[in-house]
């Protein structure tokens, strides 16, 4: 019940966010209507008219004073920031509320078993079903946008607030997010992409070590191909499989979720639509696949290899010491052959239209009303073969959208401070360093769109800022959008769930490698 109501809450917030997607471009007249910006909010960089401050603070102090509300928006931002940090003490809140409430349902005859109807089902706790809700990282976010809208039409009014959300924010990439990772969790691209892996680990005898480093090393560079979020679906999946099913050590257990979320951030960087940091910036940098992959591409490869095979030398006993996943089921070691786990093999021309729909989605993913509609189109075809699927879950992919969304509206009032930081001409490496770093308590989509808003930024810092934002990018949880799609997937294997100082320590080594070899190489 938890999740079907968080479904319909989300489903609610795409429906009333969907006519901005489709009259972002639209003409509106506006209160910038030369810049195509519709709401007075928030003011427009060149509008402050503050060239002649040359002090980064003096400026900032400026534009502050200039428009309270961005103060405002700024520190609610940041105690959105600030909540991703606590959102396992409401987890914790809610868990112990569900069992105070199934203890009073119990004592009071009120569960499914005690009502005469055969479909019945036990009274919801909808305290602890919000205090859930306020702990799901990927709906934070979205949470604060209640406060940031409340101050907004204190500050500027309804109509702004409508303008700003309705026309001048495009939430393209959150809806193109939620349907590629729908479509790469379908049963026949996990069944080809698990097929296909096979094939490499069978290279290395099918040894949990073959599967280990293939899943960690192939599967990040093919999200350079079907999109970062569907690499991770991927991954994630085929690691709950064949490594974390095997129950590791904690040590481990959090290296491999930290080197997954690196190497996915890192490993979407062949291509210039495949990772959402480089896909929020692309067109308005003017970078196509070839400056992509020459800029951090190869680079970001080397990058992983050198992770994985440090990681590989430090864990290796470990390793040699699990079970062979090409001849014990892992099914069987601590669960039961389940329907969603079978194995037998999907017709090739099904799987063929996944593909196809898997593709339709990355060709048209700037146009919203093309990739949904295949969207469509592949739902009806999935329940119209559905003895060859598995029901298509949208609870992760909807709280990744969601999360997305709310980050780009938040993200889209914060140019007024952090412009003025990347013009005043810092060191690229020291800029490299503070994006990744940034990027740890902030999407580093969120990092990337901040720096595409400085007018006239420099080429060199345009690389820096790109660079620190991928190589930092699975450091936390809410450092790249793939990440929580990853938690959601893998967060079963930790007990209490997915600690943040642990997969920070995971994920460090490999981090600090990829930001060398961006860097030096």
């Amino acid at each position: 019940m938890k999740n079907r109501s968080i479904i319909a809450l989300l489903l609610a917030v795409f429906v009333c966010l969907l006519p901005g997607v489709a009259s972002a471009a639209s003409g509106h007249g506006g209160a910038y209507p030369e810049l195509g910006q519709n709401s007075h909010f928030p003011i427009p960089l060149s509008e402050y008219n503050d060239k002649d401050i040359t002090n980064v603070w003096e400026k900032i102090k400026y534009r502050a004073k200039l428009d309270p509300f961005n103060v405002v928006a700024t520190v609610i931002f940041v105690c959105a920031i600030l909540h991703t940090f606590v959102a396992g003490l409401f987890l914790s809140m809610a868990h112990k509320q569900q069992e105070k409430h199934r203890e009073r349902i119990m004592s009071e005859g009120r569960t499914a078993e005690a009502k005469p109807h055969e479909d019945a089902i036990d009274d919801v706790s909808f305290r602890s079903t919000a205090l859930h809700f306020l702990g799901e990282v990927e709906a934070i976010f979205g949470i604060w946008l209640i406060p940031l809208a409340l101050a907004a039409v204190g500050f500027y009014g309804w109509s702004d607030l409508r303008e700003y959300i309705g026309h001048d924010v495009k939430f393209i990439e959150p809806l193109f997010v939620v349907v590629i990772m729908a479509i790469a969790a379908s049963r026949p691209i996990i069944r080809l992409s698990e097929q296909a892996l096979q094939k490499i680990a069978d290279l290395g005898g099918g040894t949990a070590t073959a599967w280990w480093l293939s899943v960690l090393t192939v599967a990040p560079l093919l999200g350079s191909f079907i999109t970062e979020p569907a690499a991770m679906t991927i991954a994630a999946l085929l690691l709950a499989k064949k490594f974390y099913e095997l129950k590791p050590t904690k040590k481990f257990a959090y290296a491999t979720l930290g080197l997954l979320f690196v190497n996915i951030s890192v490993g979407g960087t062949l291509t210039h639509f495949a990772a959402p940091p480089i896909l929020m910036v692309a067109q308005k940098f003017d970078w196509g696949m070839r400056e992509v992959f020459l800029m951090f591409g190869w680079k970001a490869t080397v990058g992983i290899i050198i992770s994985n095979i440090i990681y590989y030398l430090a864990f290796r006993k470990e390793l040699a010491s699990m079970p062979d996943p090409g001849r014990t089921s892992l099914l069987e070691i601590n669960r039961p052959m389940q329907w969603f786990d079978r194995e037998d093999n999907v017709p090739l021309s099904i799987t063929l239209l996944h593909i196809f729909f898997l593709a339709w989605t990355v060709f048209c993913a700037h146009y919203p009303p093309l990739f949904i509609g295949g969207f469509l189109f592949f739902l009806a075809f999935v329940q119209g073969t559905k003895h060859h699927q598995n029901d298509i879950r949208l609870t992760s992919p909807l709280l990744v959208g969601f999360f997305l969304a709310g980050l780009v509206i938040h993200g889209g009032l914060q140019g007024w401070w952090i412009e003025p930081l990347l013009s005043s001409g810092i060191d690229d490496w020291y800029l490299m360093l503070g994006a990744a770093g940034l990027t740890a308590v902030n999407d580093n989509a969120a990092i990337t769109f901040l720096s595409s808003q400085v007018p006239d930024l420099a080429e060199i810092a345009k690389k820096a800022v790109v660079a620190g934002a991928v190589a930092g990018g699975g450091l936390t949880v809410i450092a790249n959008a793939p990440n929580p799609a990853g938690q959601a997937i893998l967060g079963r294997f930790f007990k209490g769930g997915v600690s943040p100082a642990f997969l920070f320590l995971g994920a460090l080594i490999p981090t600090a490698i990829v930001i060398f070899t961006l860097r030096i190489l």
